[in-house]
């Protein structure tokens, strides 16, 4: 949830300025010695507090299930008995028919007693305010399930740090929360429904701020990034390579939040589009989407040189460690970025395989075959064809196979990729990986479900993912889509 707001409101305000006041005790049980003043106290931000990003939901992102590294977040979830939680969702279940009114109640009493935060969010609030309902309703039906509540919630606590989110603005957003529910469900609510709310969260917050402070003793906030190359390979696609500040960790198939100065409020995501290097680079397929604000400026008015922020990796898209079955990699449009990465991890995993050992032996290089798919509406949407065939000229198990939907001209496989997968492909004994527009995705899973078993086709959660289709439907457009969002 985009609780955030770098400037927050005055550290004089007073306790009691809200209403729900019983809430704030839940806030300020600290083990003893942690600063109250920040849920971040162990980190300084590297740049001005006027110049930090605000805060806005990041729902398009995926979620990591990784439990969160301390023991408070650990058995905040748990502290919500079933009664409080049964209670929380009864009430929620009212308002839920009118999630527009209930946004926009909250947003106009948010900025109401807290004018300052105002010029932190974003002008356009319409779209800000359903993923605020969505995050907020994930939480919710999570609540009878502590170990799924622990990870959303530790998530967004971490994904907050780079906003300078503080235990100040906990209060405020979880105050006016309350209110907004209870002004909804006035007609259900009692003394009972109060308390559940109450505490349920305090846990949450308990859980996200507990989250953040053990996020802020391994990695910063955000990193700045620099813009080395921008290659500009479409009119409407660019490959960024951007040289982060100080090392940034990940994983083959995860992605980052990027900020740019252009738009100062506004964080997106995007696929790291190679495996972790030596030098640290990392590559960005980035098409700009119509109305789009972020893509539109990586794609169009970023260049060589240029600055933005970063945000820490998430996804839980990657290679089975534990398998060495040959893979299956179906991409569409630039959808391609994870599964590239995937790929080089894989190849990069090989080679060190082949090395030889301490004692002078050769170990056996694990040559596992990789056949890709890559699909795209015409042929010049394969954008980036060279360097996958300079990635099989350096790999010989890797075998790329590049369809075409709508080119009366192209000579080579032709049709959606599901149905050229579903022609050509063999699955049998793979690991599949996907990645693309929803609807490829979803259409190539029901495909493959009747080949080969669930648990070797692998793909972001459909509807959660970092790549934003803003498209027609899959039989008007093909696969031709974003792999970021806007």
């Amino acid at each position: 949830m985009a609780i955030a707001l770098d400037s927050g409101f005055p550290d004089g305000n007073q306790p009691g300025m809200f209403a729900g006041q019983p809430l704030w005790t839940a806030f300020s049980r600290r083990p003893e010695g942690q600063d109250s003043g920040s849920a971040i106290a162990a980190e300084t931000p590297r740049i001005p507090a006027q110049s930090a990003p605000a805060a806005e939901l990041e729902l398009c992102g995926q979620i990591e299930t990784g439990t969160v590294n301390d023991a408070r977040s650990e058995n905040a979830a748990g502290r919500i008995s079933a009664r409080d939680a049964r209670l929380v969702k009864e009430s929620f279940a009212a308002i839920e028919s009118h999630a527009r009114e209930a946004m926009e109640h909250f947003y106009a009493w948010l900025f109401v007693r807290h004018p300052e935060v105002r010029a932190m969010f974003p002008l356009a609030m319409s779209t800000h305010r359903e993923r605020i309902f969505g995050a907020l309703a994930r939480i919710v039906w999570s609540m009878d399930s502590p170990q799924a509540l622990t990870a959303y919630a530790g998530q967004l606590g971490r994904d907050h740090r780079k906003f300078g989110v503080k235990d100040k603005h906990y209060e405020a957003f979880f105050g006016v929360l309350l209110d907004t529910v209870r002004h909804f469900g006035a007609g259900t609510w009692t003394a009972g429904t109060q308390a559940a709310w109450e505490a349920a969260l305090g846990s949450i917050g308990s859980i996200m701020q507990a989250a953040a402070a053990a996020d802020a003793r391994q990695a910063p906030p955000w990193w700045i990034g620099e813009i080395l190359r921008h290659d500009l390979r479409r009119p409407d696609l660019a490959v960024l390579t951007v040289r982060p500040d100080q090392p940034l960790a990940f994983r083959p198939g995860q992605y980052v939040a990027v900020q740019v100065s252009r738009w100062p409020r506004l964080w997106r995501n995007f696929s790291i589009a190679n495996a972790p290097r030596a030098s640290g680079l990392l590559d960005l397929h980035v098409r700009a989407v119509p109305g789009g604000m972020v893509s539109t400026a990586l794609v169009h008015h970023m260049q060589a040189g240029d600055s933005l922020l970063l945000g820490p990796a998430r996804g839980d898209l990657a290679a089975r460690g534990d398998s060495q079955r040959d893979l299956l990699c179906i991409a569409g449009g630039t959808g391609l970025a994870p599964i590239k990465a995937l790929i080089e991890g894989v190849i990069t995993a090989a080679g060190q395989a082949g090395q030889a050992s301490p004692a002078g032996q050769p170990r056996p290089a694990a040559q596992r075959r990789i056949s890709l798919y890559v699909g795209a509406r015409t042929a010049s949407d394969l954008y980036d064809m060279r360097d996958l065939s300079l990635l099989a000229a350096a790999y010989p198990g890797l075998t790329v196979i590049p369809a075409v939907s709508h080119d009366p001209d192209w000579t080579g496989l032709a049709g959606l990729l599901p149905d050229v997968v579903r022609r050509h492909a063999s699955c049998e004994g793979r690991e599949v990986y996907i990645s693309g527009p929803d609807e490829m995705v979803s259409e190539t899973v029901r495909m493959l479900a009747r080949r080969i078993s669930s648990e070797h086709i692998h793909h972001d959660p459909i509807g959660q993912r970092p790549v934003a289709v803003r498209s027609h439907t899959l039989r008007q457009r093909g696969i031709h889509a974003p792999s970021s969002t806007v």
